[in-house]
């Protein structure tokens, strides 16, 4: 899957291979969406995928890693630029607060896992139960997951994932399932993409935002070798997680806290994360390289050892910990061997720009309301 000798970056995957101005989101709920942006109900019911992931199931689940086999060492970064004004949209409960300063680093409520099965495979196939990472974000309706696009579309089947669900403040511990699952299990209804990476493949635009059906609370019992569950309905995932806020053509430069559930192994097979808990970096952004074979020109990383799992997870600026919320500024997109160690030492996000805006808004307004 990797070639040994020129191993620079991967695309996390399953991980597949982070003073503002006010924002608002003001379009009707069934707005029609710019041409450029993909939106798509997912193919599997939502109760189906629901019952679909059974702690069994759950615990099986791997990262979903692709190799990014760019030979970027030594090539001067890109300079991504905005194309247009800076803009935000505040996280959710924050719309007229002031920061509040804390040293702790408390983890978000808002990030999560993903679980899905990869489309045209046997769903009972332990080889398809795949998981990213995710962050509830800021809504009209409450009900938005943002993550990056190689962690809802498959570019090999050209087709959306199946079975698809969001777990927020995903824990495994000690196998108690509601341990895993404290805030609920979130089904998709309504994926979105931008066209430059569902048509071209392209890495600069990997970014998704996912609108999910309100919470089911499920409470597993086995009889003999069966799962049967007990479902409670739980509300928005807004109500109950908050959301972060969403901000674009910022500067390159930025101080971010990325978190996400990595469990994949480096170059080297070193295997240093478990993917049960969530992980975090921080640091100073930069523009990357660029990588053509995946039309990646307009990326900004930051060092850190993340390893596949960890994909999809955000990149959050002006971070407070007091209240776990901050601004939505990119995705784990791409993992990086910048020194050519056979180490993961960067994680990369897309540059933040009015496409993805676009993205954003359109998924904003789109409405769900409680599981069919």
């Amino acid at each position: 899957m990797y070639s040994r000798a020129r191993r620079i970056a991967a695309p996390f995957a399953g991980l597949l291979a982070v003073g503002l101005a006010a924002g608002t989101v003001s379009a009707t709920a069934h707005a029609t969406a710019p041409s450029d942006v993909v939106s798509k109900n997912a193919a599997t019911p939502a109760a189906q995928a629901v019952q679909f992931w059974t702690p069994d199931r759950i615990k099986q689940a791997t990262d979903y890693d692709h190799a990014l086999d760019a030979t970027s060492r030594g090539v001067k970064g890109t300079n991504s630029t905005p194309d247009g004004p800076p803009g935000s949209v505040p996280p959710m409960g924050e719309e007229k607060t002031k920061t509040v300063k804390s040293k702790q680093v408390n983890l978000p409520n808002t990030v999560g896992r993903v679980f899905f099965t990869l489309p045209g495979a046997n769903p009972r196939d332990p080889k398809s139960w795949r998981y990213c990472s995710a962050s509830s974000v800021q809504g009209k309706y409450r009900n938005l997951v943002a993550t990056s696009g190689h962690c809802v579309y498959d570019i090999k089947t050209n087709r959306f994932y199946d079975n698809w669900i969001f777990i927020p403040s995903y824990w495994d511990g000690k196998n108690v399932w509601d341990g895993k699952a404290p805030y609920g299990i979130y089904a998709a209804k309504t994926f979105n993409a931008h066209d430059d990476f569902v048509v071209k493949e392209d890495y600069d635009f990997d970014y998704a935002f996912v609108n999910v059906y309100n919470g089911i609370k499920v409470k597993w019992t086995k009889v003999g070798d069966t799962w049967r569950p007990v479902k409670q309905n739980v509300g928005r995932l807004g109500d109950n997680v908050g959301g972060q806020g969403f901000t674009w053509n910022r500067s390159t430069k930025a101080n971010v806290f990325s978190f996400g559930y990595p469990a994949g192994e480096h170059p080297d097979g070193d295997k240093p994360f478990t993917g049960r808990t969530m992980k975090w970096c921080y640091g100073k952004t930069t523009a990357m390289p660029a990588a053509p074979k995946y039309n990646l020109q307009e990326h900004v990383g930051f060092r850190c050892a993340f390893t596949a799992g960890a994909s999809g997870g955000p990149f959050l600026y002006n971070y407070k910990n007091a209240t776990r919320t901050g601004y939505l500024i990119g995705v784990n997109s791409v993992a990086w061997d910048t020194d050519g160690n056979d180490r993961y030492d960067h994680i990369s996000s897309p540059y933040f720009n009015g496409d993805t805006y676009k993205v954003y808004k359109a998924a904003a307004n789109r409405w769900t309301g409680n599981m069919p």
